[in-house]
């Protein structure tokens, strides 16, 4: 059956340099393998386009990768009472960062958003400022963040393959996979002897099965905007919708298309020895190299990734265990989808006086009966 629909999958789309392109409702649409970022369905996917709320994925990133989640975070006069979507913070409450993040990402809040941004970038704009600088080292070069929230601003924009590229940058991080993956969560309430109960919006976490998040994004000139993904059978896809009417019913589509037409091609196992490479100046000869992670790659019927190995000949010692010696890499049509690293099995020590002195001292008795 699977094949039968990867069959018809393949003759409805246009295939391309490895990357499928088709028609779909979303004005612009990329979804990725996220272990080795390889594009497996786009459409329009270097468009820029407004996204909404899901400009809050790069907030959240930047929130775990520099800030301290225990901070005391205040709702300033700027973040009390943003328009559009709220955890309704009074003017001077405080919570936790990552109380904070967790209204941002569940409820989507504005005024979390921008609590945020102040705490962490001094203001909206120095905060800008950092996503645009982290999004240009991520490669997402046709993007522009103006606010931390994405309501409707002239030059704040993304493309579908730049806002894949940073949600899959921040699914690697276990505390915001953990958070897009959560359906509800309770933050405390200032002057209420109740908290405040967040739900997250995406039907996607109920209704498809392996789904990992990962945010819901919806303005009039923005349209409905989603940033989702779902892992099955090995393979974790990552994806983007951007104004598409039907966007869970979207993703869910285009996530079936991509698992019906890949599969995850293991070249290499976590634990399996590549070869030995010799050893200058050690105590033993050689070392065996090998991998710590499996390399994976998403092929299709008919694809051949080759696995091409780079380990050098030699070292030097001392050699530790764990210590980088090489690496592994999967190619296909000549493009390196993933890299993984080889390293030694275990120590060798270095050669010195003192160690020639203690082997000589330890075959003494054979030496001695010898003569």
């Amino acid at each position: 059956m699977k094949r039968w629909i990867a069959g018809l999958f393949t003759a409805l789309l246009v295939l391309y340099n490895g990357t499928a392109a088709a028609a779909t409702s979303a004005a612009a649409a990329c979804v990725m393998e996220q272990s080795t970022g390889r594009v497996l369905f786009s459409y329009n996917a270097d468009a820029k386009l407004p996204m909404a709320s899901t400009t809050k994925v790069m907030t959240a990133l930047l929130v775990f990768e520099q800030g301290n989640l225990s901070d005391e975070v205040v709702c300033t006069k700027n973040a009390y009472g943003v328009p559009g979507t709220s955890i309704y913070l009074n003017l001077g409450e405080k919570l936790t960062l990552e109380q904070m993040v967790t209204g941002l990402m569940l409820a989507s809040g504005n005024d979390a958003a921008v609590a945020i941004a102040e705490h962490l970038g001094g203001s909206v704009e120095g905060f800008a400022q950092m996503m645009n600088e982290r999004a240009k080292a991520l490669g997402a070069d046709n993007t522009h963040f103006i606010t931390p929230h994405g309501l409707p601003m002239e030059g704040h924009y993304t493309t579908a393959r730049d806002l894949t590229l940073i949600a899959r940058q921040a699914m690697t991080i276990p505390r915001f996979r953990d958070l897009v993956s959560t359906q509800r969560a309770s933050i405390p309430w200032e002057g209420r002897d109740y908290d405040r109960q967040l739900r997250n919006k995406n039907r996607l976490l109920s209704d498809y099965p392996g789904a990992t998040g990962i945010k819901t994004g919806f303005t009039r000139a923005a349209g409905r905007c989603l940033a989702f993904g779902a892992r099955r059978d090995g393979m974790e896809l990552v994806g983007v919708v951007l104004n598409c009417g039907d966007w869970f019913d979207e993703a869910e589509r285009l996530m079936d298309t991509c698992f019906e037409a890949y599969d995850m091609l293991t070249l290499f196992r976590a634990g399996q020895d590549a070869r030995a490479v010799g050893v200058s100046g050690g105590m033993d000869r050689s070392v065996r190299a090998v991998s710590q992670t499996s390399l994976s790659v998403p092929v299709r019927e008919g694809e051949e990734a080759k696995l091409v190995v780079d380990l050098p000949d030699t070292v030097q010692a001392p050699i530790y265990a764990g210590m980088e010696l090489g690496t592994a890499s999967a190619v296909l049509n000549g493009e390196t989808l993933l890299t993984v690293p080889l390293v030694a099995a275990r120590s060798v020590q270095a050669e010195s006086f003192m160690t020639n002195i203690k082997t000589i001292l330890l075959h003494w008795p054979l030496l001695g009966g010898a003569r």
